[in-house]
């Protein structure tokens, strides 16, 4: 596995919270998919070229499994992590933490699969994404 956490830093802002000025509880689900698109670029990998190739591949989420531990506040400076835990096939499992001031406040693991949008069909993970991610 690439031995350096991607960690991808988030202001809570108003828009983000509740009436209790907590983050909203689906806001979680959009943070981490901002850290997955991060995580991409970070490895070298730009979704818009997928998405505008002619045969158009893209993640898709298949399952998402969420543990609330503490509640996000109105100006905390969060931290969303992404790393791969697994890449079999056309799925990819990614296990994303959101921290604050060290601490871990949700646990997030997103399964994925990498599928042709022409075809509407899974496909391989690219070798490429492999080695970029995991290694071998």
């Amino acid at each position: 596995m690439n031995k350096e956490v991607f960690k991808l830093p988030i202001r809570v802002y108003y828009e983000d919270t509740d009436a209790g000025g907590i983050v909203y509880y689906a806001n979680y689900l959009k943070f981490a998919e901002r850290a997955r698109t991060e995580f991409l670029r970070w490895g070298g990998f730009e979704q818009a070229e997928d998405l505008s190739s002619e045969e158009r591949y893209a993640f898709i989420v298949r399952k998402a499994e969420v543990e609330y531990l503490k509640p996000s506040k109105l100006d905390d400076l969060i931290e969303v992590s992404c790393e791969i835990e697994e890449i079999k096939g056309a799925g990819i499992v990614c296990k994303q933490d959101v921290i604050c001031n060290g601490e871990v406040r949700v646990k997030i693991k997103v399964t994925a699969v990498y599928i042709s949008l022409a075809k509407m069909r899974p496909m391989r993970v690219p070798e490429e994404m492999v080695k970029a991610f995991i290694g071998g």
